[in-house]
């Protein structure tokens, strides 16, 4: 086993800097020319034309490394660099000579694209994604021209990752996915981010929702008015604009997601409230 290892090492053509150019490609071409047969095949495909030029120096293996990976592909571009890198390895296996077949390679792609999708969309667009836009609009907001740099923190993070696990990937092969879940990694990434995410919500939530009632009550004769809000500000400060955003939280969680809706709900509330001075 050592000695297959140290020859592998040995006569291995695909270098990591090869591995993470390739995935570099990828992550700026994935969404060209999708299509509902092949989605995100195409782009897959020629991140990995440089690596075959290294691996397939027949026309035909060329070729029909191309054909292999024009099949349906379709995950989350960032953390599913390591399958990018799995692919790879099993290609230069192959190339060697391995009794890898083309419905071997295609299958572990299939297997692994949802997996990784799944933890893709929930670190990547569902937390980093609004923390920091919600980050450049704070800034924005406040006239700071910083703002509109703080954007590009999104592409250095997901570069950083998807190099990272395309050449993580490369290394471990297909035990890599088996790894980086068995690990308890992403479980703790995930409670990290999301609990982040509730802190930046929240701190946003309290400084931009304004909602307030100049509603008051005068029970008899020279006493002092009961105002309402002096009451709930004593109970809890800015219980108003929490019970605002919880919800609409409840609504997008349990409801539907028609922000247009929301939107248009959030206005007539406004407006009636206001003409019958609730609000």
């Amino acid at each position: 086993m050592a000695e297959e290892k140290k020859l592998t090492e040995e006569t291995s053509v695909i270098t990591e800097k090869d591995v993470k150019k390739s995935w570099l490609t990828y992550y700026f071409f994935a969404e060209t020319g999708i299509s509902y047969e092949r989605l995100q095949a195409l782009g897959f495909c020629m991140s990995l034309i440089p690596i075959f030029k290294k691996l397939y120096k027949k026309k035909e293996d060329f070729t029909a490394a191309l054909k292999r990976h024009m099949v349906f592909y379709n995950t989350e571009a960032v953390f599913g660099s390591v399958i990018n890198g799995i692919t790879i390895a099993m290609e230069e296996q192959k190339a060697k000579g391995a009794p890898i077949d083309d419905e071997t390679i295609t299958s572990v792609k299939s297997g692994l694209m949802g997996p990784m999708a799944g933890v893709g969309d929930s670190l990547d667009w569902a937390t980093f994604k609004p923390i920091i836009f919600a980050l450049g609009a704070t800034l924005s907001a406040q006239g700071s021209p910083l703002g509109c740099f703080v954007l590009l923190l999104l592409p250095i993070i997901q570069v950083i990752i998807g190099t990272n696990f395309a050449a993580f990937g490369y290394r471990k092969g297909r035990s890599s996915v088996r790894s980086i879940l068995g690990s308890g990694m992403i479980k703790q990434l995930l409670t990290a981010a999301s609990a982040l995410g509730i802190f930046m919500m929240g701190a946003l939530s309290s400084t931009y929702v304004s909602l307030s009632t100049p509603l008051e009550f005068t029970f008899g004769k020279g006493n002092e008015p009961y105002v309402i809000q002096n009451i709930l500000d004593g109970i809890v400060p800015g219980l108003l604009p929490l019970a605002a955003v919880l919800g609409v939280y409840w609504w997008l969680n349990k409801k539907n997601q028609n922000m247009v809706l929301i939107m248009l709900m959030i206005v007539a509330v406004s407006l009636a409230g206001s003409f019958v001075g609730i609000f």
